[in-house]
């Protein structure tokens, strides 16, 4: 069951400055992107599109594990363009009866919305366009599709490292976390500002030029955003190395940090 918007009247999609979902899109080979966009993804280094998609390969299995524990109930912000396998796609195929809501900013990613919306008819998906600097507004509308007496999943895959310290990118996530029940789970991908810090020294300068400021963090700054959590295995780990089930993702460098922490 599809009960989101998608026919709600959009904003303009700004096409002469670049947007980080558009980028992203762009990374991963989409085709919702504008010169602009790839403007600055050409000026990236190439390992930006392994992170790219290190970074997905990371949320499907991250997600397709919680929905094996059980858990049905997913809340995604920062979702981007739609690219399949999309997350409501991994965890009805366990759980058919899954709801799932995203959230984004990007007018574009309303635009297709209904890529989003394709649930199986025993689950829901909803779709609300919305800033994460904005928690209370995704909160209330979330409530509407999920139940948040039962356990819920936040999804915040490299969204964190485009909100600054001066935004609050802690209090943000500590916001949001507030609101979930025990058993609640949050999946978190950030990048990196200590793996390979002239990487990402470039990665950042290059967002800038495109207008887009970057707050890449050190490992003991995402570990922040889990605290009072409980980490499950393996931890807060690169984004290859974390996995809770065969196969394993391969081996290869990545300067992303993940992890997947449980509400007490």
């Amino acid at each position: 069951m599809a009960t989101g918007t998608p026919d709600l009247p959009s904003a303009p999609i700004d096409t002469s400055r670049a947007h980080p979902a558009r980028v992203y899109d762009w990374l991963l080979g989409g085709k919702d992107n504008y010169p602009v966009d790839e403007a600055v993804g050409r000026k990236l280094p190439p390992e930006a599109h392994d992170a790219a998609r290190q970074n997905r390969e990371f949320m499907h299995r991250a997600v397709a594990w919680l929905a094996s524990q059980g858990i049905d109930q997913f809340l995604d912000i920062g979702t981007g363009i739609p690219t399949e396998p999309n997350l409501h796609q991994v965890v009805q195929r366990i759980v058919p009866t899954a709801r799932v809501v995203y959230t984004d900013n990007d007018p574009i990613v309303l635009r297709h919305a209904e890529a989003l919306l394709v649930s199986r008819p025993e689950g829901a998906t909803d779709y609300i366009q919305a800033d994460v600097r904005r928690p209370e507004q995704i909160v209330e509308h979330a409530r509407k599709v999920l139940d948040f007496s039962r356990p819920v999943v936040l999804s915040l895959i490299a969204l964190m490292h485009f909100i600054t310290d001066e935004q609050d990118a802690h209090g943000i996530v500590r916001e949001l976390v507030r609101v979930l029940p025990p058993g609640s789970h949050l999946v978190l991908s950030h990048a990196s500002s200590d793996l390979y810090p002239e990487l990402s020294q470039q990665v950042v300068d290059e967002y800038a030029k495109g207008g887009i400021p970057l707050a890449f963090r050190t490992r003991e700054e995402v570990a922040r955003f889990f605290e009072g959590l409980e980490l499950v295995e393996p931890g807060l780990v690169t984004a290859t190395e974390w996995a809770k089930s065969e196969p394993a993702p391969r081996s290869e460098d990545c300067g992303i940090y993940a992890g997947v922490a449980r509400v007490p």
